[in-house]
């Protein structure tokens, strides 16, 4: 299966998973996900998948540094209800990286490594995320806006014409590229753009 060239730029995030590792799911129970992951798991690459990943990777960073993350040690709160705009694609990737889950998660093998109820909507903050290290407390809150990566010549009126049915076969071939050059630039040129990604303590 082929992807756009620019998801194996993305850098990878590494986590140990203590339940893949006692059940020898990964050695050592260390976990590599790749951006192509996250687009698997959501069925498109888009501003929001982008944004989820890297909200996801700024609030590992500051919660762990130079530690490996703890997936399933982490509580995940969004600040939206999960039927309100994207929140819930948004926990859906962040849940597939930090391993936090809701209502329906792994509940446990005697009451270790749960991962339920670590995934919560609709919850007060500032920010549009937080991430809560389970074994420490400490916490961190990000945000995301994209609006200052702006869409490519033409973008707008093609993505009207693509989703109204309107747009012909080449129109659709022009897009797609187009569509995909914006979340390349998200990630790789705006990544760490504090207009993009807000870190809040």
């Amino acid at each position: 299966m082929a992807y756009p060239d620019f998801f194996a730029l993305v850098p990878p995030l590494r986590l140990y998973d203590p339940l893949a590792g006692m059940l020898a799911a990964a050695d050592e129970g260390l976990l590599e996900y790749f951006y192509r992951d996250a687009v698997k798991l959501a069925g498109h690459s888009c501003p929001t998948v982008a944004g989820a990943w890297l909200m996801c990777r700024h609030a590992l960073t500051r919660l762990y540094g130079d530690e490996m993350p703890l997936r399933g040690g982490i509580r995940v709160e969004l600040r939206d209800r999960q039927d309100a705009g994207v929140a819930g694609v948004v926990g859906t990737v962040i849940g597939l990286l930090t391993g936090a889950a809701g209502e329906g998660g792994f509940k446990g093998i005697n009451g270790v490594q749960y991962r339920k109820d670590l995934l919560c909507y609709g919850v007060d903050m500032a920010g549009e995320v937080r991430f809560t290290r389970l074994d420490s407390g400490d916490s961190v809150e990000v945000s995301y806006n994209p609006a200052s990566v702006a869409m490519g010549d033409g973008q707008p009126e093609l993505m009207k014409k693509c989703f109204s049915g309107q747009a012909t076969d080449a129109e659709r071939r022009v897009f797609g590229p187009l569509w995909q050059d914006r979340v390349r630039r998200i990630l790789l040129e705006h990544g760490d753009d504090p207009e993009v990604v807000q870190v809040m303590s």
